[in-house]
């Protein structure tokens, strides 16, 4: 199994998955079954592992750091999702809504005492590479930072300790979403909507300044170029924040100074046009 294997594993789990309904009358059939089925991926996971080790350092970051906190921390979802349906008490109204509300306030106060204050927790949710050898290869645990007391249950031959905690991270992010869409199917879609705008433009960043891209989402408002100007510019704005990470701030301030500029009011929509024509002529030639 090379390092492309250990990627195929997970874009065949992403295929299984998709096979799923996640709805009240499935789920505790569909949560067991994929429990089992990750525990027994896990365990041929960690057999390879143990008996071949990695190709080099960059495959050995990459599976604890990407590959087994996905498994890990979608084991740790369902089986956690099949514990909560199996002991909710009802299978609809008040009760259930309270029930499902405990839940994510259960979740929401673990994530303050643990994930809100912990720096490994914004260095991961950064995107940072810059200590992954540190967090992400065998044999670097710090017993002296005080870790939490799972680690000596781990083993150190298939643990970095920080893959468990990233782990946690994304279980507790997939419960969350799940314990959403219990309480609320209808926001729950929103939800999905943003989470996969945000996971495809996870690359992609607004490289220019921000009164260029304010500039930009007038325009297009202006012209009706999206939903015929039926959506807000506010609206309008959040949507190109969440695409490419980025806050724009008090839109109808800067709006208002570009109004004031001299000489063209339009400047970033001059350099596009410029720029388009130059590129087709450079096309043609």
């Amino acid at each position: 199994m090379k390092q492309c294997d250990f990627h195929d594993v997970i874009s065949k789990l992403e295929q299984k998955e998709k096979q799923l309904s996640l709805k009240a009358s499935t789920i505790i059939e569909e949560s067991y079954s994929m429990t089992l089925l990750l525990k027994d991926l896990l365990a041929e996971l960690k057999r390879f592992v143990l008996n071949f080790g990695f190709e080099d350092e960059p495959q050995e970051i990459d599976f604890f750091k990407n590959i087994k906190p996905l498994i890990l921390g979608k084991l740790i979802f369902y089986n956690k999702v099949y514990r909560i349906e199996t002991a909710c008490p009802v299978s609809n109204g008040k009760l259930l809504l309270k029930y499902f509300s405990s839940q994510l306030e259960q979740l929401k106060s673990v994530y303050k005492e643990y994930a809100g204050s912990s720096d490994f927790y914004r260095y991961y949710k950064a995107n940072r590479t810059d200590l992954d050898e540190r967090f992400f290869r065998l044999g670097n645990i710090e017993f002296y930072e005080g870790l939490n007391s799972v680690v000596f249950e781990m083993d150190a031959q298939f643990s970095t300790y920080y893959d468990y905690k990233v782990a946690r991270i994304i279980s507790d992010e997939l419960l969350y979403h799940y314990l959403l869409r219990r309480l609320d199917p209808d926001e729950s879609e929103k939800l999905d909507d943003k989470m996969a705008l945000e996971e495809y433009s996870k690359d992609m960043y607004w490289t220019d300044s921000k009164n260029a891209l304010i500039e930009l989402v007038y325009a297009l408002h202006a012209t009706g170029a999206v939903s015929n100007g039926k959506v807000g510019i506010t609206k309008l704005a959040t949507l190109f924040e969440v695409a490419f990470r980025i806050k724009l701030g008090d839109l109808h301030h800067s709006f208002h100074r570009m109004k004031d500029r001299s000489g063209s009011k339009t400047y970033f929509l001059d350099q596009l046009t410029s720029n388009l024509e130059k590129y087709m002529i450079k096309d043609i030639e």
